[in-house]
């Protein structure tokens, strides 16, 4: 219903209540039946249970192709009687590092629910059986009647019924930080209107940060505002990841490359009469070479190894997989209030007919002053405590070393009328030894209408005309900048007799004008810059006014003469798919809700989008789990924020999330190095086997030399390519387009290319050993150890050419120390198979001597000689 609309009576009698009994005991209990306690606990789907969390893991294609390689594993040992699981004991901590990591990104949503309930007050103060009673707020319902003081939380929606300056602060649902003015009066508006304008309705999980009220429970629980929040939690479901996808895809198109050549080599080779268990063993071999075992490995250290030098950089990533996604990214959704702003009202400049004066002048001393004792905010032990606007103007005046506690002794104040939203000013009259000031602070149309007289460096001149559009024009300026402006005036008088009301507010002196603000975060304009370079678009999300929301997006370059804003209202009015067809021109949203921001995201994503997300309020939550990367603030961010999030910015820094950016896009371009690595070596011993097969000639290699060279050879290096420096251009190209696969642009060709040609010299090196060496011998054994060492060899110098399009020769090798340590690591495990006698039984190797040693190593370089021939012609091509 809506509550705003209707009349105090007309909202008591709709809930059956009265505001001074309150309701009976009895008809509470028949009430709690009805609407359930007022918690987040009720009716929420349940909790995914464990088996369940776990099959949807087991039934990933990648975690199945990984259990049958784990298992040709094992049939391949068991064959061979060599008693060697080592391979199946990694595979299979692979997939249980995969299963765990799943599980734990699936329990986020209930986490998020979770911290929601620390929103809930766990006492309220009600009257129930005509006596004021305190009761657990779980058992409040609709219809009790609440009393509410500076400092309560609000601990279910209500309608404001009786109040007496009543300030409530709403950042929890809204995301704004300044304290919005709550009285009893009927809003006579046919439209619906936000939350942010229901100035007569209260909300759970807000703060009364002035004055006390009495108000009527209108919901409970899941039907509050911010139980519409967790229903859209707990109802949102995320998306896969660009990366994911594309490795879920690759994964199946493995997997059935696997099952195909597998297969049709086993039939091929029956039909051949070959012997069924050395056609099964064959078969085996080409499933276990095609299975890249090491890739889901090196792909999850390689995010782990981003997630911890993030850290570094003021980033904690809760997602791993949001690492990847980052690089994606081309549009980021920014809650406005801080984000992009500061969230502390400050004192930004003083006005006094048309100049602007020094903060630490005299005259703005005085100005200050004025304001410090018309204010009732506090200083205790240095900490000042009040409403926002209100306690940005006493920070003034300390940074500006008033004695703000001297100057209230020495100002006693004796009357107040306190603000209100009819009147619009706050008045309060101040004894100084024998004499009284006046002081009158509020808007400035109201305020000037009650002066007579303004002050012009302590001469007290009388109003005119002129001075009064000065004074407007000051007012306009300084509102199309998103200053909120606070009038003071004042006037002194010897005593107070014959004591009247309006004679205190008449003939008053007008003084000057306060221009407060949340101002931007200084580095916020340097990083939407970077943003607009790097290809991604910034939106600014708000529930703020239009005309504050423009001014700050036009300051920070959001917004301009190609974008357009769209409010909350207009929001209502339009669908998700005609939002996605027109939300290309829109860069700021005004007056929004969680539901709205769910919304705007979702419109973007249809146009295939990847949206990042970043707040740090309750109302952002659910935005931020939907969105592709959700990114909370650390200081200022609530626990549901953070527990919906993929990452956590730990210092609040706008531009931080821009740098998590850039190095998201390198680690993708990282992770595409190691996939192109690892599938190209693949294919290469792939075929090596292939041939060996159509050729009828013995096995080049033996699954023991597959595994070993899978998942020790090629993994160091893959590893090592994961940790790349990252090109200093890269964010002066477009985000990654997530439509493309991983084998786009060329790669795919290169990955067979590539792979055709290690195959080549794997193939030659077994054939010059076969042929030339092991003439004499019943088994291949040195031609085999010739194309295991040199395919291992080949490779590894391999990591080498994939790091870099530009030539080898070009680049600095010691930029990537790690990458040649793994180089000479796993070139040294390769050798000692071969040289050390122990290890020639394990792996059916044998010693080799210096000429054969010689055709390795020049088959094994000749891989770098090709890439730099491939790299020049496809120079050329470009340039031409």
């Amino acid at each position: 219903m809506y509550w705003y609309r209707m009349s105090v009576q007309d909202v008591l009698e709709s809930l059956r209540t009265n505001s001074i009994t309150g309701l009976t005991s009895f008809e509470c209990n028949k009430r709690i039946l009805k609407y359930n306690k007022n918690s987040l606990n009720c009716d929420l789907k349940n909790k995914s249970k464990f088996w369940k969390k776990l099959s949807k893991q087991l039934c990933d294609f990648m975690i199945i192709v990984l259990f049958v390689s784990a298992i040709l594993s094992f049939i391949v040992s068991c064959v061979q009687k060599d008693d060697n699981y080592i391979d199946v004991i990694i595979i299979l901590f692979i997939v249980v590092l995969n299963i765990v990591t799943g599980i734990l990104q699936e329990n986020r949503a209930e986490k998020a629910i979770d911290s929601l309930k620390s929103l809930s007050s766990p006492y309220a103060r009600v009257f129930r059986d005509n006596k004021a009673q305190r009761i657990l707020s779980e058992n409040l319902v609709p219809g009790d009647i609440i009393v509410l003081k500076t400092g309560d939380l609000v601990c279910a929606d209500a309608r404001v019924i009786e109040s007496s300056g009543f300030y409530v602060e709403e950042s929890a649902i809204t995301g704004e930080s300044e304290s919005v003015f709550k009285n009893e009066n009927i809003i006579n508006n046919t439209e619906e209107i936000s939350v942010n304008e229901q100035t007569n309705m209260i909300f759970s999980g807000t703060i009364v940060t002035r004055g006390h009220a009495k108000a009527v429970v209108t919901e409970t629980g899941l039907n509050t505002q911010v139980g519409k929040i967790s229903r859209l939690i707990n109802t949102e479901q995320n998306f896969k990841t660009p990366l994911s996808r594309k490795l879920e895809k690759t994964g199946k198109i493995i997997g059935i490359f696997i099952i195909i050549v597998s297969v049709l080599v086993f039939v091929l080779g029956i039909f051949q009469n070959i012997n069924f268990l050395e056609i099964f063993m064959i078969s085996v071999s080409l499933a276990v070479a095609a299975i890249p075992e090491g890739l889901p490995a090196v792909v999850t250290i390689v995010l782990a190894g981003g997630v911890k030098k993030m850290a570094a950089r003021n980033t904690i990533v809760r997602n791993l997989s949001a690492v990847e996604t980052l690089g994606h990214i081309n549009v980021i959704c920014s809650d406005k209030t801080g984000t992009l702003t500061q969230n502390k009202m400050t004192l930004q400049e003083i006005k006094i007919i048309n100049n602007n004066i020094n903060l630490d002048s005299e005259i703005s001393r005085n100005i200050l002053k004025l304001g410090v004792l018309c204010n009732n905010s506090i200083i205790s032990n240095d900490i000042i405590k009040g409403e926002p606007t209100e306690n940005s103007i006493l920070n003034s005046a300390k940074n500006y070393n008033i004695n703000i506690n001297k100057l209230r002794e020495d100002y006693k104040r004796v009357f107040e009328i306190p603000f209100s939203s009819s009147r619009k000013y706050m008045l309060t009259v101040h004894k100084n030894k024998n004499n009284y000031k006046i002081i009158i602070k509020g808007a400035l149309d109201i305020i000037l209408n009650k002066c007579k007289y303004y002050n012009l460096n302590n001469n007290i001149l009388e109003l005119d005309k002129n001075i009064i559009n000065k004074i407007n024009q000051d007012n306009s300026d300084m509102t199309k900048r998103a200053l909120r402006v606070i009038c003071i005036a004042y006037k002194n008088l010897d005593n107070l007799n014959n004591f009247d009301i309006d004679n205190l507010e008449k003939d008053l002196i007008f003084f000057g004008i306060l221009g407060i603000c949340d101002p931007i975060r200084p580095e916020a304009k340097i990083a939407v810059q970077e943003c607009k370079r790097a290809g991604i678009k910034p939106v600014m999300i708000t529930g703020d006014h239009v005309c504050t929301a423009e001014a700050i997006a036009r300051s920070l370059d959001i917004l301009d003469n190609n974008s357009k804003i769209m409010t909350g209202a207009e929001l209502n009015n339009i669908s998700t798919e005609k939002l996605s067809e027109i939300i290309d021109s829109y860069t700021v949203f005004a007056r929004v809700s969680p539901e709205h921001k769910v919304k705007i995201i979702q419109a973007f994503q249809k146009n295939h989008n990847i949206v990042a997300m970043t707040g740090d309020g309750i109302n952002d939550a659910p935005a931020l789990k939907i969105s592709d990367i959700g990114c909370a603030m650390g200081k200022s961010g609530t626990d549901a924020a953070k527990s919906a999030s993929d990452m956590i910015i730990t210092d609040d820094n706008f531009k931080t999330i821009v740098e998590a950016i850039k190095y998201g896009r390198g680690m993708y371009e990282n992770i595409k190095k190691t996939i192109h690595f690892l599938l190209s070596t693949n294919i290469g011993e792939v075929l090596t086997v292939l041939l060996g097969f159509l050729l009828r000639v013995p096995a080049p290699l033996l699954a023991v030399h597959l595994l070993w060279i899978n998942t020790v050879t090629d993994t160091f290096p893959a590893l090592a390519l994961g940790v790349d420096p990252i090109d200093s251009e890269i964010m002066n190209r477009a985000p990654i387009n997530s439509k493309k696969s991983l084998f786009a642009n060329g790669t795919g060709y290169n990955i067979i290319v590539e792979g055709c040609f290690i195959a080549t010299i794997g193939f030659l090196a077994y054939t010059i050993g076969r042929v030339f060496f092991d003439v004499n011998s019943s088994e291949p054994i040195i031609g085999r150890t010739m194309c295991f060492a040199t395919l291992g060899f080949s490779q590894i110098i391999h990591a080498f050419n994939i790091r870099t399009k530009k030539s080898v020769f070009r680049t600095n090798i010691f930029d990537n120390i790690k990458l040649l340590y793994s180089v000479v690591f796993c070139m040294f495990l390769q050798a000692i198979t071969i040289i050390i006698p122990s290890f020639n039984n394990f792996f059916k190797t044998c010693f080799l001597n210096l000429n054969q040693w010689l055709i390795i190593i020049l088959l094994s370089l000749s891989v770098l000689i090709i890439s730099e021939i491939e790299k020049f012609f496809q120079k050329n091509k470009q340039i031409l």
